[in-house]
């Protein structure tokens, strides 16, 4: 019988993550650090907060996740 670690389930999923989290901010860094004039800064502030937020979300969810089946659902779904 094949067992699976859940610590180091939860250590990839993390992971892919945070990759999915660098992949959604980037276009969203890359305007803020152009700082292109007539650019609304605040509104891209505000998007980049609520993908903090829906990210934090997610780690939570991985955090208090008890089966590996679980973090599947959770990774998908990124």
């Amino acid at each position: 019988m094949i067992s699976i670690n859940l610590n180091k389930a939860k250590a990839i999923s993390h992971d892919l993550r945070r990759t999915a989290r660098s992949e959604e901010l980037a276009p969203l860094d890359a305007l803020i650090a152009k700082q292109i004039p007539g650019s609304d800064a605040e509104a891209i502030e505000a998007a980049r907060q609520l993908l903090r937020d829906k990210h934090a979300e997610v780690q939570t969810s991985i955090e208090v996740a008890t089966e590996v089946d679980a973090l599947k659902t959770i990774v998908e779904a990124l």
